[in-house]
């Protein structure tokens, strides 16, 4: 898909790795809108990045809200051709740890953003899709990519309900993708090792070092620009469809 003057919407675009896609799909031409619940800070990036770009506030795990930001985004800048879910939340707790087993409801708090958010937006934006003309002599109408994780295949002690909520992610991206092929629309997935983002700026420079010491090459975090790349090369490549592609400098995580 060619991008420029396509649009899009990034959930939890206004930081981190979602920050990095609408900038570097910003750069492509495209008209972007991003959905995120901090409005102070969507309103702060908005204004920097210019006039292709808008902002809705979306809670991912409730229907009416993202159903409300995707025909407010369709009357302002027209027909959606791209979805990028970046919306998440990263807690660690062990399933057993010393006040006792881990609160069922920390547990579903992170499925619910994670796994259930992402589903809830990009079956939302996949139906908007299916009104769209076709782009490509395919029959190509739009392309969705959603934010897994390393941690879906190797979670350390106290990710248990991160990964599990990411591992969802990856196991339904094939039956989406065959769900959604006789409507011309795309799916995939990136699974990002260790990025600079707002989840790892609270964490202490000593732990950051040794987890940079885990990846192969570069001996480095990921930057969201690297992430935004390998997006908009899935969104350009028709043909790359139902893939989990890793993002990661070779890491494979440690149990600790």
């Amino acid at each position: 898909m060619d991008i420029n003057n396509k649009v899009a919407i990034v959930t939890g675009g206004a930081s981190g790795l979602g920050l990095g896609t609408v900038s570097h799909l910003l750069q492509k031409g495209a008209r972007v809108v991003i959905f995120d619940l901090n409005e102070a800070l969507a309103k702060k990036v908005t204004l920097e990045l210019g006039e292709n770009v808008s902002y809705e506030i979306v809670n991912v795990t409730d229907e009416e809200s993202v159903l409300s930001a995707i025909q407010q985004t369709v009357e302002k800048f027209g027909a959606i051709r791209i979805c990028v879910n970046c919306a998440g939340i990263a807690p660690a707790q062990k399933t057993v740890g010393k006040s006792g087993a881990m609160p069922l409801e920390n547990f579903k708090k992170v499925i619910d953003i994670n796994l259930i958010g992402t589903f809830n937006t990009l079956r939302l934006a996949a139906a908007e899709m299916t009104k769209n003309d076709l782009l490509t002599e395919s029959g190509e109408r739009g392309v969705i990519i959603n934010t897994a994780s390393v941690a879906a295949f190797e979670g350390q002690m106290g990710q248990a309900a991160y990964s599990a909520s990411k591992a969802g992610i990856v196991g339904m991206t094939l039956p989406i993708a065959r769900d959604l092929s006789s409507f011309g629309i795309r799916i995939n997935a990136i699974a990002p090792g260790l990025f600079h983002t707002p989840m790892a700026a609270g964490i202490d420079y000593r732990v950051i070092e040794k987890l940079e010491s885990l990846v192969e090459f570069p001996k480095r975090l990921g930057r969201p620009e690297e992430f935004a790349s390998l997006v908009v090369f899935m969104i350009e490549n028709e043909y790359i469809n139902g893939e989990v592609i890793r993002l990661d400098g070779a890491i494979r995580m440690q149990p600790r």
